[in-house]
């Protein structure tokens, strides 16, 4: 099954995806509310559903309004690749390979499938990174990759936008970065339930979905979701582990290779081809069964003026 949340004249609704339409549920009903109910059972048991309305009539947002996003590094090709940009070396660290490495990123900047994308003030260097993310269905708690996979509730295409001088600039404080990734998150355009994907698992459990970014109906990068180190269950049962993950935490794959983000290409091509983002231009993002994004970059806001930091004098009481 597939799930949409989308606003239709003026008002939003969450329903079941059939076809080039969705069935609405009725009114009030939230994806996040069924997942904590479980899906799927819990969208078969709703009352009949609505007359379904014509995707193309509809303005899709993200599926659902998570508690928290993690975003995770997980495709090796994609470490090599920022690590040859911005510290000349390809090698990948030892302590990459420990454990599947994430950061907190902001919840509160998800945008639809085909939302605009605000340049991010102050910067003059976005770039798009292709990832999948899987939503949780249920709490959990130091759970075992076995244990996690019931634990999924779905699938989804995730873009993660990054202003990529930010980003160089504020990760030499020795944090993760901050303003790089905070102005837009592409979610959508639905949530796709596990039996979906499954047919496309290896022998390793990772997912063969193919991937492809545009930029401007030009295609810049092509790769298989299963190059990931991980599977989504690792990632899932690191997440929890001394902690608990919630019913709608999201939960990012990390860039693709080959062409997944364009800071990758520009290390390789020791020149920025293609060229960063600029207002007008468009990028698609498609996966096999999850199928695609598309948004176009417009201008943003200049930032408000802040004063540097401060060399205060290392007085004591």
């Amino acid at each position: 099954m597939r799930f949409a949340t989308y606003e239709h004249r003026g008002r939003r609704h969450c329903g079941v995806v059939d076809g080039a339409a969705v069935r609405p549920f009725p009114d009030g009903t939230t994806l996040l509310g069924l997942i904590h109910s479980g899906l799927p059972r819990a969208a078969t048991e709703l009352a009949a559903l609505s007359d379904p309305v014509s995707l193309d009539a509809v303005r899709l947002l993200p599926p659902l309004e998570p508690p928290s996003v993690r975003d995770f590094v997980t495709f090796e090709e994609h470490i090599e690749g920022v690590r040859r940009s911005q510290e000349r070396t390809q090698d990948v660290p030892e302590a990459w390979y420990d454990a599947p490495t994430f950061y907190f990123t902001n919840p509160h900047a998800l945008i639809g499938a085909h939302d605009d994308v605000p340049y991010p003030p102050g910067s003059r260097l976005l770039d798009f990174e292709l990832e999948v993310a899987v939503i949780i269905g249920r709490e959990g708690r130091d759970l075992t990759p076995e244990q996690a996979r019931d634990h999924i509730a779905g699938y989804t295409l995730f873009n993660d936008w990054s202003a990529r001088d930010l980003q160089i600039r504020e990760m030499q404080v020795g944090l993760g970065p901050c303003k790089g990734k905070d102005t837009a998150t592409t979610l959508g355009p639905y949530l796709v339930t596990p039996d979906e994907v499954e047919p496309y698992r290896d022998a390793d459990g990772c997912l063969r979905l193919a991937l492809t970014s545009e930029i401007n109906g030009e295609v810049v990068g092509k790769d298989l979701l299963s190059n990931m180190s991980w599977t989504f269950e690792e990632m899932v049962a690191y997440a929890s582990r001394g902690t608990v993950v919630r019913p709608g935490d999201v939960l990012g794959s990390g860039t693709c290779g080959n062409g997944g983000c364009l800071a990758e290409l520009w290390s390789i091509r020791g020149e920025q081809v293609p060229p960063p983002l600029k207002p007008g231009d468009t990028v698609t993002l498609t996966a096999d069964v999850l199928g695609s994004v598309r948004n176009t970059v417009v201008p943003g806001p200049e930032p408000v003026p802040l004063p540097t930091g401060r060399r205060r004098p290392r007085s004591r009481p």
